[in-house]
């Protein structure tokens, strides 16, 4: 059940990362196309959609940097099989399963590997006992 725990984690940061990096490509859309508005438009109205295209970027990247952040701390918790990330990833697994279709799935995923007999005992054990030493 460590595989899975860890395949999890992996996955987490890989879901947390991906949403980091399409609210900065959206970022850079809105304000490319902001640009393009105060190079090509010279007219006043031109000049009032600057500030909302730009403000429009930014709501869009503080969202998806909330809505990522968890993610990625409940992924590096999962890898060092932190008791906290545990929890931290049975709530997000069940928020996720709203979110069509990879979140879905991630959610189904991080539910079976979390709520499975034996997966708790990771979490409780010594981090020394997951990782026995070879002589």
């Amino acid at each position: 059940m460590s595989t899975h725990v860890k395949v999890l984690g992996i996955l987490h940061l890989v879901f947390g990362a991906g949403g980091l990096l399409i609210g900065l490509l959206l970022f850079a859309i809105f304000g490319g196309i902001a640009g393009l508005v105060g190079a090509v438009g010279h007219n006043d109205d031109a000049w009032i959609a600057i500030p909302i295209l730009g403000t429009i970027g930014v709501i869009v990247l503080l969202v998806l940097v909330i809505l990522s952040l968890p993610h990625l701390i409940a992924g590096i918790g999962l890898l060092r099989f932190s008791s906290w990330a545990r929890i931290l990833t049975i709530v997000i697994s069940a928020l996720e399963l709203l979110n069509v279709p990879f979140g879905t799935a991630l959610g189904v995923y991080g539910l079976w590997v979390l709520l499975s007999p034996g997966s708790e005992q990771l979490f409780t054990r010594q981090p020394a006992a997951l990782y026995p030493r070879h002589p």
